[in-house]
């Protein structure tokens, strides 16, 4: 039976009511746990199909947490955030469920969320010679900002994508009768799951998108949220401070970022234990809809390896030493 959605309350930016899943109401220490951040304007809801998945939940501890503007995630005392605040409160949701260590995980957004979770705490997310091996695994995402260099790549142009929603995000007038609309989820069902909607999939996300985002409160979040995802900054200058290994699933028919940009991007992991780009051929932004069961069995291969095997790397790593790790070259992509 899947846990229900629910909140906790963390004190960054004067109170965040965090919302998250998790895999079991008590979570197994002897498990690695994986941290999962959904795609814009979707909820926990979007790894439905990992926490019904016994696979996975006999292997790992899922944690699924709702970003800022997501869900049941809910500021107390301001509106504005960015994909940092949702990093920070992240880490402190953890500390309240216990978990001290973690492989992190997200799709879209949630791959610059969980690289930036992983900036922020190393200690949490690389192994220090006290501690077990972590990674990062992002999932149809990019380092870069909405740069024109990127949309060079042949990802979308995210700043026009974004334009409606932050064109009304600085009017103060309430708008009470305010409702996301059917022409916003189309948008979002053809850029996520393109060839791979379903009726059903698509009335379930338009009932979320109506839920979540109706009315004067639901204007301001997904504005705020739209906001947030045009106006990030890049990584790409940060990119050497992770040492964690990395795993990367791009799909070949993405429409809002490409391979050439996870390629351009996978070579500035100059420090991490190891990277491996996985190129899903056919796969649409949302990748699991279409390459659920590559995901899972690259996943559970990494975490497995990571969590057991890698801690000889940090450990000469944490001396200073010069680590061993797989003969590469200092910027060879692993395919898939």
């Amino acid at each position: 039976m899947t846990t229900p959605i629910k909140t906790l309350l963390v004190p960054h930016l004067g109170g965040i009511h965090v919302g998250h899943r998790v895999s079991a109401s008590l979570l197994d220490p002897a498990k690695p746990t994986l941290v999962l951040f959904n795609p814009f304007t979707t909820t926990a809801d979007y790894f439905l199909p990992q926490f019904q998945d016994k696979a996975l939940t006999d292997a790992l501890n899922l944690v699924a947490i709702e970003p800022l503007g997501h869900g049941k995630t809910q500021l107390k005392k301001t509106e504005s955030f960015t994909h940092w605040d949702s990093a920070i409160m992240s880490l402190q949701l953890l500390d309240i469920l216990g978990i001290d260590k973690d492989f992190t995980s997200g799709t879209s957004q949630g791959g610059w969320i969980a690289t930036r979770m992983a900036l922020l705490a190393s200690d949490r997310v690389w192994a220090s010679i006290f501690q077990t091996v972590k990674g990062v695994i992002p999932i149809g995402s990019s380092m870069d900002f909405e740069s024109p260099r990127s949309r060079e790549l042949g990802c979308w142009d995210g700043p026009e994508a974004c334009s409606g929603l932050v064109g009304i995000a600085g009017d103060p007038a309430p708008a009470h009768d305010f409702e996301s609309g059917d022409a916003y989820c189309d948008f979002l069902m053809k850029i996520g799951y393109g060839v791979a909607v379903t009726p059903e999939i698509r009335d379930f996300w338009a009932e979320s998108l109506k839920k979540n985002y109706s009315g004067d409160e639901g204007k301001r979040r997904i504005c705020m949220a739209a906001v947030c995802l045009a106006g990030r900054g890049g990584l790409r200058e940060r990119l050497t401070y992770i040492r964690c290994p990395v795993l990367w699933f791009q799909g070949t028919d993405d429409v809002v970022f490409s391979v050439r940009q996870a390629k351009e991007d996978m070579k500035l992991f100059t420090n991490s234990a190891t990277i491996k780009l996985v190129t899903c051929k056919g796969s649409v932004h949302f990748l699991g809809s279409t390459h659920g069961e590559t995901i899972q069995r690259e996943l559970l291969e990494f975490i497995s390896t990571w969590n057991k095997g890698g801690s000889l790397y940090f450990e000469t790593l944490s001396r200073g030493g010069q680590p061993r790790v797989e003969k590469r070259g200092p910027h060879k992509v692993q395919g898939f």
